[in-house]
């Protein structure tokens, strides 16, 4: 925290404009050495730039400084907005890596010093990183309600309920001898956690959409070889991404496709087709498809003669779609079994498959954006939800209540990040790009 950082925060090179990121206590100095003095705050300043070892001239472009604590990292903050060359981009991190005291940043450093100096809780930062990797509509928009604070507030809520039932239940314990404490504060303690109690149950069921619109919706296509599962992988990616010929068993190893289906990430898995194995590498790809098919959230059974799914599949209890394949060679005006008839062939087919994903995607994410969008998340208001059950059970002696709400608050501590995170912290940050 005492050294000054810096870093692009911009695309790589080249490109149109390039931002290079300052944070620390010596912003201010860095400023002026370079440009000559320092802009009135959060007013953009177009200068020259010049390297300070010999005053060369490095570009001229705009220059931003924001003191802190009115700053994203809540430190004396700057920026410097120049052509982005490479030439360009590189003498200016050679100059500014010369003056003591200032280094290139590791990566989530600018946001970590966001979370330290109370700019930023827990989630919020997990949300922020979460928003720079959003790939789909579902994504972004989940992201961004947790980036602007909606979970931190709710956790502040349950937070200060808990802090008002502590205090409750140990006045009853501490002065139960005082005329002017009431007995019925434990009560009253009760009410309180029982309601924010309720109110995590609430976020908590709605925490496995949260997690499958970060990680995306898995789909696993099985079926025994030769069924189509490859060339539907190609129809519904519009491009070759699995190899497709005539040999049963083509498929060894497993493809995974990311897709974008109406707003919702969805992950394709392509899987060797179910038969006694030819080889022990064949085996190994079979041993493969079941496990992901076991973990998947909506399988696709394909066959091209009405074969049903086997029943260690049908056990694996994800739900599953049947589907008749290769429409277009003929025979397969009764379905059997099956939910969809589809050909590659077919646009308007592949089409309708599409749409049903889709709706199974949106489904299993929810309509509405939720909260809980991490295991680690989800553990935390598990632990605390426990802890108030504990408490809230009958019987106890105010001490043992007053011991559970306290692992309660905690929880809620580490899920925002009040205490006790140092352990995920490295994890966390380590994820975020350099200069965010």
């Amino acid at each position: 925290m005492s050294d000054t950082i810096f870093a692009l925060s911009s695309g790589h090179p080249p490109a149109a404009v390039a931002v290079v990121r300052l944070s620390g206590p010596r912003t201010r100095f860095v400023v002026e050495m370079m440009t000559g003095s320092v802009p009135s705050a959060r007013v953009a300043a177009l200068r020259s730039l010049r390297d300070p070892r010999d005053g060369q001239v490095i570009d001229r472009g705009l220059v931003l400084f924001l003191p802190g604590p009115g700053s994203f990292t809540g430190e004396d903050s700057a920026e410097f907005q120049l052509h982005g060359g490479r030439a360009v981009v590189a003498a200016c991190v050679k100059a500014l890596g010369a003056l003591d005291g200032v280094r290139v940043a590791e990566p989530g450093e600018f946001t970590r010093r966001a979370f330290e100096n109370g700019k930023m809780d827990l989630t919020a930062v997990e949300a922020l990183g979460d928003l720079i990797a959003a790939e789909t509509e579902g994504q972004r928009r989940q992201a961004v309600n947790g980036a602007n604070g909606a979970f931190a507030r709710r956790a502040d809520g349950w937070r200060s309920g808990l802090l008002a039932a502590r205090a409750a239940v140990e006045a009853e314990l501490d002065f139960s001898d005082e005329e002017d404490v009431p007995d019925s504060l434990s009560a009253a303690a009760f009410e309180a956690a029982r309601a924010v109690l309720d109110d995590m149950r609430g976020i908590l069921a709605d925490a496995l959409h949260g997690e499958r619109m970060r990680d995306g919706f898995t789909v696993a296509l099985m079926g025994p070889p030769n069924a189509g599962k490859s060339s539907l992988l190609n129809a519904l990616t519009r491009r070759d991404v699995a190899i497709v010929t005539d040999v049963p068993g083509t498929t060894r190893d497993i493809l995974e496709v990311h897709l974008d289906l109406g707003g919702y990430p969805v992950t394709l898995v392509d899987t060797a087709g179910l038969r006694e194995a030819m080889d022990v590498v064949e085996a190994e790809g079979i041993r493969r498809g079941r496990r992901r098919g076991a973990g998947a959230d909506l399988i696709l059974w394909l066959s091209d003669t009405g074969q049903l799914a086997p029943e260690d599949v049908v056990a694996f209890g994800v739900p599953l779609i049947a589907i008749r394949s290769k429409a277009d060679l003929g025979g397969n005006e009764d379905l059997g079994s099956a939910v969809l008839s589809v050909s590659v062939q077919d646009d308007a087919s592949i089409s309708r498959l599409i749409d049903v994903i889709a709706q199974r995607a949106s489904d299993g994410m929810g309509g509405e954006t939720a909260l809980i969008s991490r295991e680690r998340q989800r553990r935390c208001v598990e632990d605390a939800a426990t802890a108030i059950q504990a408490a809230l059970k009958g019987g106890l002696p105010l001490e043992v209540v007053a011991d559970s709400l306290r692992r309660a608050t905690d929880a809620v501590g580490r899920l925002t990040g009040r205490i006790d995170v140092e352990d995920v912290l490295g994890s966390i940050f380590s994820s975020f790009c350099i200069g965010k």
